[in-house]
Protein backbone atom coordinates (compact mmCIF):
# COMPACT_ATOMS: atom_id res chain seq x y z
CA UNK A 1 0.00 0.00 0.00
CA UNK A 2 1.65 3.39 -0.82
CA UNK A 3 1.87 5.87 1.83
CA UNK A 4 -0.53 8.76 2.25
CA UNK A 5 1.00 11.96 1.49
CA UNK A 6 1.15 12.62 5.54
CA UNK A 7 3.41 10.30 6.09
CA UNK A 8 6.14 11.30 2.95
CA UNK A 9 9.17 12.55 4.79
CA UNK A 10 8.97 16.40 5.08
CA UNK A 11 11.33 18.54 2.86
CA UNK A 12 14.59 20.25 4.22
CA UNK A 13 13.33 23.54 4.41
CA UNK A 14 15.49 26.04 2.17
CA UNK A 15 17.78 28.29 3.62
CA UNK A 16 17.25 31.93 4.45
CA UNK A 17 20.48 32.89 5.95
CA UNK A 18 23.80 32.18 5.63
CA UNK A 19 26.25 33.31 7.70
CA UNK A 20 30.11 33.39 5.36
CA UNK A 21 32.61 33.54 8.76
CA UNK A 22 31.06 30.73 10.50
CA UNK A 23 31.98 27.16 9.32
CA UNK A 24 31.49 25.66 7.64
CA UNK A 25 31.32 28.42 4.74
CA UNK A 26 34.08 30.28 6.25
CA UNK A 27 36.57 27.42 5.24
CA UNK A 28 35.40 28.39 1.38
CA UNK A 29 36.84 31.63 1.36
CA UNK A 30 40.37 32.20 -1.06
CA UNK A 31 42.75 34.71 -1.39
CA UNK A 32 42.46 36.43 -4.47
CA UNK A 33 44.93 36.22 -7.78
CA UNK A 34 46.00 39.22 -7.32
CA UNK A 35 49.42 40.49 -8.59
CA UNK A 36 51.37 42.54 -5.66
CA UNK A 37 48.75 41.78 -3.18
CA UNK A 38 48.89 41.56 0.81
CA UNK A 39 48.36 38.86 2.90
CA UNK A 40 44.92 37.73 3.93
CA UNK A 41 44.62 36.85 7.49
CA UNK A 42 41.64 34.80 9.09
CA UNK A 43 40.41 36.25 12.32
CA UNK A 44 37.75 34.25 14.46
CA UNK A 45 35.02 36.08 13.12
CA UNK A 46 36.45 37.64 9.79
CA UNK A 47 40.01 38.92 7.94
CA UNK A 48 41.92 41.19 8.14
CA UNK A 49 42.99 42.04 4.55
CA UNK A 50 46.77 43.61 4.82
CA UNK A 51 47.71 46.02 3.00
CA UNK A 52 48.75 45.51 -0.81
CA UNK A 53 50.73 47.44 -3.72
CA UNK A 54 48.13 48.17 -4.30
CA UNK A 55 45.43 45.89 -3.84
CA UNK A 56 44.43 42.86 -1.72
CA UNK A 57 41.28 40.83 -2.01
CA UNK A 58 39.68 37.72 -1.55
CA UNK A 59 36.83 35.48 -2.93
CA UNK A 60 33.99 33.02 -2.85
CA UNK A 61 33.98 31.03 -4.93
CA UNK A 62 31.53 28.48 -3.98
CA UNK A 63 28.32 31.09 -4.00
CA UNK A 64 26.42 29.19 -6.32
CA UNK A 65 27.39 26.08 -5.49
CA UNK A 66 26.50 26.83 -1.80
CA UNK A 67 22.85 28.13 -3.07
CA UNK A 68 23.10 31.52 -1.99
CA UNK A 69 20.68 33.67 -4.33
CA UNK A 70 21.25 35.97 -7.35
CA UNK A 71 18.49 38.19 -6.10
CA UNK A 72 16.29 39.57 -3.47
CA UNK A 73 19.31 39.35 -0.79
CA UNK A 74 21.00 41.42 1.52
CA UNK A 75 24.22 41.07 2.65
CA UNK A 76 25.49 42.65 6.25
CA UNK A 77 28.99 42.77 6.94
CA UNK A 78 30.86 45.20 9.38
CA UNK A 79 34.37 46.63 7.81
CA UNK A 80 37.31 48.81 9.84
CA UNK A 81 40.13 50.48 7.95
CA UNK A 82 43.16 50.21 10.10
CA UNK A 83 45.63 52.03 7.89
CA UNK A 84 45.81 53.64 4.80
CA UNK A 85 43.50 56.85 3.35
CA UNK A 86 41.39 54.46 0.56
CA UNK A 87 38.98 51.70 0.40
CA UNK A 88 39.04 49.18 3.04
CA UNK A 89 36.14 47.30 3.06
CA UNK A 90 34.63 47.23 -0.59
CA UNK A 91 32.59 43.94 -1.80
CA UNK A 92 31.80 42.89 -5.09
CA UNK A 93 28.61 40.89 -5.08
CA UNK A 94 26.54 39.26 -7.96
CA UNK A 95 22.98 41.23 -9.29
CA UNK A 96 20.55 38.46 -10.87
CA UNK A 97 23.40 35.82 -12.06
CA UNK A 98 26.59 35.15 -10.92
CA UNK A 99 28.16 36.60 -14.23
CA UNK A 100 26.51 40.06 -13.66
CA UNK A 101 28.50 42.13 -10.86
CA UNK A 102 29.31 45.06 -9.45
CA UNK A 103 31.37 46.18 -6.18
CA UNK A 104 30.22 48.68 -3.69
CA UNK A 105 33.16 50.91 -3.22
CA UNK A 106 33.73 51.96 0.70
CA UNK A 107 36.33 54.69 1.31
CA UNK A 108 37.65 55.16 -1.97
CA UNK A 109 39.25 57.75 -4.11
CA UNK A 110 41.59 59.12 -0.89
CA UNK A 111 39.27 58.15 1.49
CA UNK A 112 35.51 59.58 1.51
CA UNK A 113 33.87 57.93 -1.87
CA UNK A 114 31.29 55.22 -1.59
CA UNK A 115 29.00 53.97 -4.36
CA UNK A 116 28.63 51.13 -6.77
CA UNK A 117 30.96 50.99 -9.76
CA UNK A 118 30.03 50.43 -12.42
CA UNK A 119 26.70 51.50 -13.54
CA UNK A 120 26.14 52.42 -17.45
CA UNK A 121 29.79 51.80 -17.66
CA UNK A 122 30.38 55.01 -14.90
CA UNK A 123 32.20 54.53 -11.54
CA UNK A 124 30.95 55.02 -8.36
CA UNK A 125 32.90 58.42 -8.52
CA UNK A 126 31.03 59.42 -11.82
CA UNK A 127 27.55 58.09 -11.10
CA UNK A 128 24.80 58.87 -9.22
CA UNK A 129 25.38 56.22 -5.97
CA UNK A 130 28.04 57.70 -5.78
CA UNK A 131 28.47 60.34 -2.53
CA UNK A 132 31.40 61.52 0.33
CA UNK A 133 31.17 59.90 3.35
CA UNK A 134 33.73 60.30 6.33
CA UNK A 135 35.64 57.68 7.70
CA UNK A 136 38.11 57.52 10.53
CA UNK A 137 40.48 54.08 11.02
CA UNK A 138 40.30 52.03 13.45
CA UNK A 139 36.28 52.22 13.64
CA UNK A 140 34.02 49.94 13.08
CA UNK A 141 31.23 50.83 9.88
CA UNK A 142 27.95 48.34 9.29
CA UNK A 143 27.59 48.17 6.01
CA UNK A 144 24.01 46.72 4.35
CA UNK A 145 23.22 46.20 0.39
CA UNK A 146 20.13 45.15 -0.34
CA UNK A 147 20.01 43.55 -4.24
CA UNK A 148 16.98 43.03 -6.02
CA UNK A 149 15.93 43.18 -9.74
CA UNK A 150 14.75 46.34 -9.63
CA UNK A 151 16.76 48.43 -6.92
CA UNK A 152 20.10 48.27 -5.12
CA UNK A 153 20.28 50.01 -1.95
CA UNK A 154 22.68 50.36 0.73
CA UNK A 155 22.87 51.64 4.48
CA UNK A 156 25.62 52.84 6.13
CA UNK A 157 24.94 52.38 9.91
CA UNK A 158 21.72 51.94 9.40
CA UNK A 159 21.68 55.39 7.09
CA UNK A 160 20.45 55.27 3.84
CA UNK A 161 23.01 56.37 1.19
CA UNK A 162 22.22 54.47 -2.46
CA UNK A 163 18.71 53.54 -3.65
CA UNK A 164 19.42 53.81 -7.25
CA UNK A 165 16.73 51.66 -10.10
CA UNK A 166 18.79 49.37 -12.41
CA UNK A 167 16.28 48.88 -13.87
CA UNK A 168 17.50 48.38 -17.98
CA UNK A 169 21.05 49.78 -16.72
CA UNK A 170 23.76 48.20 -17.77
CA UNK A 171 26.10 46.65 -14.86
CA UNK A 172 29.60 45.82 -15.05
CA UNK A 173 32.90 46.23 -12.88
CA UNK A 174 36.02 48.54 -13.17
CA UNK A 175 38.46 47.35 -14.99
CA UNK A 176 41.51 46.21 -13.29
CA UNK A 177 42.45 43.16 -10.58
CA UNK A 178 38.37 43.96 -9.06
CA UNK A 179 37.57 41.05 -11.34
CA UNK A 180 39.18 38.30 -8.89
CA UNK A 181 36.51 39.06 -6.58
CA UNK A 182 34.15 37.08 -8.72
CA UNK A 183 31.21 36.67 -7.86
CA UNK A 184 31.54 37.25 -4.38
CA UNK A 185 34.89 39.22 -2.53
CA UNK A 186 36.35 41.75 -0.66
CA UNK A 187 38.74 44.19 -1.47
CA UNK A 188 41.46 46.89 0.34
CA UNK A 189 43.28 49.22 -1.90
CA UNK A 190 46.37 50.64 -0.40
CA UNK A 191 45.05 50.26 3.29
CA UNK A 192 44.84 47.48 5.93
CA UNK A 193 41.14 46.89 6.62
CA UNK A 194 39.06 44.16 8.93
CA UNK A 195 35.87 42.46 7.63
CA UNK A 196 33.73 40.63 10.41
CA UNK A 197 30.21 38.99 10.42
CA UNK A 198 29.19 39.17 6.90
CA UNK A 199 26.14 37.34 6.51
CA UNK A 200 23.66 37.09 3.43
CA UNK A 201 19.72 36.74 4.09
CA UNK A 202 17.03 36.36 1.47
CA UNK A 203 15.07 39.11 1.47
CA UNK A 204 10.67 38.54 1.19
CA UNK A 205 9.21 37.77 -2.55
CA UNK A 206 7.69 41.42 -3.58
Amino acid sequence: MALSACHEPAKPAAASRWDLFTAPLMDHWQEAKIERSGSMVRELDGFTLNEGAPMTGNVFPTWTEDGLPLTDYAINYEAMRISGNDFFGSVTFPVGKAERCVTFVLGGWGGSQVGISSIDGYDASDNTTGSSQHFENNRWYRVRIEVTDRFLKVLLDGRPIINTNITGRSLSLRGGDIHQCVPFGFATYGTTGRIRGCAVEKLPTP
